[in-house]
């Protein structure tokens, strides 16, 4: 079969040891950063399968409609908004998915926690210039964690936080709250005391419609003038231009990004770039060897389990049916 990735941006995916699944197979690898729908169209016109980095690649009706040879879209992880799943049903196309770790995104968080409080770039940079010790940051032990959404990634944190020695509060649903109580954490007494009283948030949310745009200028503006914000789940979580407009205003006082609205963020004068108070990394929380061993282990996987007639993983296992009642 011919299977096609997009998207592989450091041509890192050869060199996984899962690779090998694919030998005697077709594989066309990508490297580029392609938005185009007639040159995706093109690359993806004679795909039987696509195996997809995260939420790298948009795939809507209008992109199908081209694509007639497609049987099965491979995500690595869980799929997400990018891929319109009742259009893939509708046209027969299978979606397949596999699983997430919550280790490497818990890592580069507190990287970034730890980078921002004691302002890393900022002496780096120093060091390389031939200056020495050109300021002054901040220890973890004794600042307030707060956490928004208390699942793998969150609780993971939390044990983090006990080894700094800094106590943990939690906002989220009801459950998450609970389950944070029962692990020895504080639970906010409200959604505005959460903002209030951390001295760093941390946000842990999926993105889906309830929690698109969730976190409002109104909820930055009571967080203090020298918190910390560290959002290495999804850009989208927070209300369009809040944020920017919140560091404008001084509260909170610093920022630690993973994602962005677009991305890739190729510009280098986007505000949150040039912001002295803005440490930011392209959206790494889970690009490290043993993540992409795991997500593209799964994928390769799916994508030959679908081939052999014994598909794992559907998102869409309505199209088996669809495909079932077709047949003559």
């Amino acid at each position: 079969m011919h299977i096609v990735i997009p998207d592989d941006y450091q041509d890192a995916i050869r060199s996984l040891a899962c690779f090998t699944q694919l030998e005697g197979h077709q594989v066309s690898l990508y490297h580029d950063v392609q938005k185009d729908p007639d040159v995706l169209a093109q690359r993806f016109a004679e795909a039987d399968a696509l195996v997809l980095t995260r939420e790298r690649t948009v795939i809507d009706d209008a992109l199908l409609a081209r694509l007639p040879r497609l049987k099965v879209i491979s995500q690595t992880g869980k799929a997400g908004p990018h891929i319109d799943i009742a259009a893939c049903t509708r046209r027969g196309v299978a979606v397949v998915e596999g699983r997430g770790s919550p280790v490497a995104a818990a890592e580069l968080t507190w990287a970034l926690m730890l980078n921002a409080r004691r302002q890393l770039r900022c002496a780096i940079a120093g060091l390389y210039a031939g200056q020495w010790q050109v300021n002054l940051g901040e220890r973890l032990c004794g600042q307030t964690l707060g956490i928004w959404g208390y699942g793998k990634i969150g609780q993971r944190l939390a044990r983090y936080a006990q080894a700094f020695e800094m106590p943990v509060l939690v906002w989220g649903s009801e459950g998450s709250r609970q389950a944070a109580e029962a692990d020895g954490h504080r639970a906010a007494t409200s959604r505005e005391a959460f903002f209030a009283e951390a001295d760093i948030v941390s946000l842990h949310l999926r993105l889906a419609a309830a929690t698109r745009h969730g976190v409002t200028l109104d909820d930055l503006s009571r967080m203090k003038p020298d918190a910390l914000l560290v959002n290495t789940s999804r850009a989208e979580l927070i209300a369009p231009g809040a944020l920017q407009t919140a560091l404008e205003q001084g509260r909170p006082g610093f920022a630690a990004l993973d994602v962005f609205e677009q991305e890739p963020l190729l510009d280098t004068d986007h505000p949150l770039l040039r912001n002295p108070r803005v440490l930011c990394t392209p959206h790494i929380g889970y690009v490290e060897r043993h993540s992409y061993e795991l997500y593209f282990g799964d994928a390769f996987a799916n994508v030959l389990a679908f081939f052999r007639g014994a598909p794992t993983g559907l998102a869409n296992p309505e199209v088996l049916q669809a495909t079932s009642s077709a047949r003559p």
